[in-house]
């Protein structure tokens, strides 16, 4: 089972995915999940990069 948790308040967006999904449609769907939560990090990563000034971001492996 895959959860993804959503907090929304003012200005603020923390997104939480957990979880894993292997032995359904053959981990199709955690493959679907993990790739859409990745591209989105990347492309905010490149965003931050090309703003500097606007835009900050902290990418941290625990």
């Amino acid at each position: 089972m895959i959860r993804i948790t959503a907090r929304l308040s003012d200005g603020h967006t923390r997104l939480d995915v957990e979880g894993h999904e292997g032995h359904l449609e053959g981990g199709r769907v955690c493959a679907a999940v993990s790739a859409i939560t990745q591209t989105a990090l990347l492309g905010l990563e490149q965003v931050a990069l090309q703003h500097p000034d606007l835009v900050s971001i902290d990418i941290q492996q625990e």
